[in-house]
Order: structure tokens, then sequence, then C-alpha cells
């Protein structure tokens, strides 16, 4: 926490926190209702090496503290590898919330399996329950009742496009097949059946770049360029004109902060504030239009970037 430009930590009690490989602490959102509920929510790795998941919580926060956080949802196929969580979070304006969810590394085939919560987006509500609305709610298994999308490996950035009411997110490939897509309730983005990458061993995942009933991506990134967080750039900020109507996506590859131009349709990029080198782990609008971008690593940094 920084308050008067002095720094302090606060300590979060979270139930069976699993911290191996990319496991961990994942995102944090606040309630849309946050100036009175307080309520911040939380995804994060838990269990141990030989069963561990996504789970979602939420806690309240007076100002000093947090109470003891709750557990509003897990995902319910567990893994036994460190790797591929996502766990990106966004609450959308109809206040659900939506939780992107990675397919485990060794578990990729299971993004293509309803029934299997790895490898897909998640709508839940904000008490954890489903939402009755939600593209498979009538599957007999309820484990496809969260599911919103499929065919996703490890999705990091997730945002919502106010001008156009559209959800836009990005996600890591392999060597290459890095993506952008426009997220659409019960659409199928392929992985694996379709990718433009390569297996790290440079051994072909698939033959298809395109299959009949999956969407391609808006974008894609071929070398990689390893996307992190996002965020939207929407016209209700002014202090950056240029960018608005962009989203902004920081890189772990590339070392970069991108803009990409979401009006026109053809996705023109840009590399934004050179200042902002390194691997980099975020990227935050502030209620001003400024520009916060989180570095990472254990020396990281938080910048901010004003226009004056």
């Amino acid at each position: 926490m920084v308050k008067n430009n002095v720094q302090s930590r606060v300590k979060l009690n979270l139930t069976g926190l699993y911290i191996a490989g990319q496991g961990g602490l994942l995102d944090i959102v606040l309630s849309p209702d946050y100036n009175d509920s307080k309520e911040v929510i939380f995804t994060y790795a838990q269990g141990d090496a030989s069963a561990n998941r996504l789970v979602v919580a939420k806690a309240t926060f007076n100002g000093n503290s947090f109470s003891k956080p709750d557990v509003i949802y897990k995902v319910a196929t567990d893994k036994n590898t460190p790797q591929h969580y996502a766990g990106r979070a966004l609450v959308l304006p109809d206040s659900t919330l939506l939780i992107s969810t990675g397919d485990g590394f060794d578990f990729r085939e299971q993004a293509q399996v309803i029934t299997s919560q790895l490898g897909k987006i998640l709508r839940i509500n904000l008490d954890g329950t489903i939402p009755k609305d939600n593209p498979f709610i009538n599957h007999k298994n309820p484990n496809a009742h969260a599911v919103y999308s499929l065919g996703h490996r490890n999705p990091q950035g997730l945002v919502y496009d106010y001008d156009t009411q559209q959800i836009v997110s990005n996600e890591h490939g392999p060597a290459g097949g890095d993506e952008l897509n426009y997220l659409n309730a019960g659409t199928n983005y392929g992985w694996p059946v379709i990718t433009y990458g390569k297996d790290y061993s440079q051994a072909r995942i698939s033959p298809f770049t395109e299959y009949k009933g999956m969407q391609k991506p808006s974008v894609n990134w071929t070398p990689s360029i390893a996307p992190s967080g996002m965020a939207y750039y929407g016209s209700k900020h002014a202090a950056f004109p240029s960018l608005q109507k962009h989203v902004l996506i920081t890189t772990l590859v590339d070392k970069k902060l991108y803009s990409v131009n979401l009006v026109s349709g053809k996705f023109t990029q840009s590399h934004v504030f050179p200042e902002a080198a390194g691997r980099l782990r975020d990227v935050f609008i502030t209620d001003k239009g400024n520009v916060a971008v989180l570095t990472d690593g254990k020396e990281a940094k938080l910048m901010l970037m004003t226009s004056n």
C-alpha cells in the first residue's frame, strides 16, 4: 500500500496458496461497488504439486488490512503442473465476472473439452454462482455451466472495450502464435487445433491455422512477443488523445509496451512510452488517463506515465 509516498506491506491469509513455477498470486480487481462494499477480488493458485487449481477469493479492505479471504469459486479441473494458470479477472458491466483459465501446459487437449475447465474463459456471478444465461448452462455436466468460451492456451489480458461493447483478450501462444481475440459467448478459439505457433522443441503442434467452427485470432504475433497485461484506453480518457480506442499491451519477450488500434479493424501496432523497458508485467489506466506500467521480477517497479 502507498499512502503519502510511504510504502507498506499488507498480509493476505489465502487458504491453500500454492507457490511454484507460474503459480502464486495472479490477479486483483475491485468489486464494482467497491466504494460501498470495500470488496476486493483475488485469483491465485491453490493446492499442491499433485493437485492444484485456480481459485477466486473475495476479501474486504478497511483501509489498513484485509478480512480473511473467502474462496467463492474453484476451477473444477485439478492438474499436477505449476504452469498456465492464466487467472486474469474482469468485471463486466452486468456485474458478472470473467476469469481466464490456462490449459495447464501438459493438458492442452482439455482446452477443447467442454467438461474440463482448463483452457477456458469462465463467467460467474460475484457471489460465485453461475449466471443463468451462460452459453452451456443446459449441459448435463455442471463443469460446463461456467464456461463462456473455449479453446484457449494461457490468456493473460482481459479488457472491456466500452466504446464498442466488446470483450478483448490476449493470450500466450507456444513458440509464436500469441493472439489477440474478441471474445463472444460460446465461441471456440481453436487451441490446440488451430495455431500459428510451434512447440518449444519446434515440433509442429497442428497442421491447421483455420478450422471449421473455430475462431481465428484478430492478431497473431509470430515470433512471440509474450503479451502479459492489457488495458483499454477508451474515449473517456483524455490525457493521451492519440491512444484513444487502443489497447495497451505489456510484453515479457519484446520488453516493450505496445498500443493496438481497435478502430479500423487493421489493428495497427505502435511501440509507445519507450521509457517503459524490460520485462513488463501489467498496465493500468488511471482515472485521469495516465498510464501505469508494472515491471517484472523481484526488483519490480511501478512507473506512471503522465501527459504533463
